[in-house]
């Protein structure tokens, strides 16, 4: 997850009150993450999504073990490609050829795939020149199995980002700004989203002199007013600095969708807490299934909360290993579903 760069979407004005369309409804679905050595087995994990109703899961290798454990259930799976595979598969038709036919033929009859994923938050980085290739291999890769109905798309953190408020003044930096642009005209091409990562919290932690809790939850009373739109989230308006920054570069009907968004329950007291983890999601939550965002307030779009379990070999140490909605044990850390 990208804790920097997200300083720069705070709010510093006072805007005037608007009422936010509730027309449009998106899909919850929650990451599963495994850098611990004390999770669950990818059966128990599986049962335990289908036991909370759980019907998306987003993972960040293809593991054989988790594909196999997905057979039959129906969840709906993003899964990605790590990013030191980028360069060999955009360079090789063949290498793409070779990671389909490992990781997504062998379970096509009975594994919902949804997404792929290249990459995990390497723009800005030396590996973003790759992501391009890669994502047009791997789409080829896909046609030739009868696969194409498989999107394929990457994950962008806040940090693409150069200008961010107001919203509509969302902009990428100018050194990412070719790669977006090739990347959004192949996800405008193939009717996929861009996934991107959005956490409200480090910006609160960063600043809460100028933001304040209600704002960064979901729970303001006063908006922030961009021209004649008006947020009462933080969330709403990192999001629509994307869909802002998708404009200017000439893909305005490319959907977001929100790869990552949560907040810690511990490690960084008192911004984190158990109550406002529990707070965050469950407003989260109700925000997705019931509104878009004032930029697009009747488009539907996908949310996956960061994440299934804490992980107890994030680094670094603290908030990190404090994101999870359940405990490697498989209590919930607070009730969210």
């Amino acid at each position: 997850m990208e804790a920097k760069g997200i300083i720069t979407m705070l709010v510093l004005a006072v805007f005037v009150a608007h009422q936010l369309s509730l027309t449009s409804a998106g899909r919850i679905g929650v990451c599963y993450g495994t850098v611990a050595d004390n999770l669950p087995s990818p059966q128990e994990v599986i049962n335990l999504y289908k036991k909370y109703g759980i019907q998306m899961m987003r993972i960040f290798s293809p593991t054989p073990e988790i594909l196999e454990a997905l057979r039959g259930t129906g969840i709906l799976l993003s899964v990605g490609i790590v990013n030191d595979d980028l360069k060999a598969l955009s360079s090789s038709q063949e290498s793409a050829n070779s990671w389909v036919a490992t990781n997504i033929v062998p379970y096509k009859d009975n594994v919902t795939f949804g997404w792929i994923t290249a990459g995990n938050e390497v723009i800005p980085g030396t590996l973003a020149q790759y992501v391009p290739g890669a994502m047009t291999n791997i789409y080829n890769a896909l046609v030739n199995v009868s696969l194409d109905q498989i999107k394929v798309t990457t994950v962008v953190p806040a940090s693409a980002l150069g200008a961010t408020y107001p919203p509509s003044a969302g902009a990428f930096k100018d050194e990412v700004v070719d790669v977006m642009t090739q990347i959004s005209k192949f996800l405008q091409s193939h009717g996929a989203q861009l996934m991107v990562n959005v956490y409200p919290y480090f910006a609160y932690a960063e600043n809460s002199a100028d933001i304040s809790l209600p704002y960064a939850q979901f729970a303001a009373d006063t908006p922030i007013v961009d021209g004649n739109l008006n947020y009462y989230s933080l969330y709403a308006a990192m999001v629509d600095s994307f869909n802002a920054a998708l404009e200017k570069i000439g893909t305005p009907d490319v959907v977001v969708a929100v790869s990552e968004s949560g907040w810690p329950s511990a490690g960084n007291e008192p911004y984190s807490s158990i109550e406002n983890a529990k707070a965050y999601n469950t407003n989260l939550m109700s925000h997705v299934l019931s509104e878009g965002t004032p930029r697009r307030p009747n488009q539907e779009y996908d949310v996956f909360l960061f994440a299934m379990f804490n992980e107890d070999l994030k680094q670094p140490a603290g908030v990190e290993q404090n994101f999870g909605l359940f405990y490697p044990n498989m209590e919930p850390v607070y009730p969210l579903f």
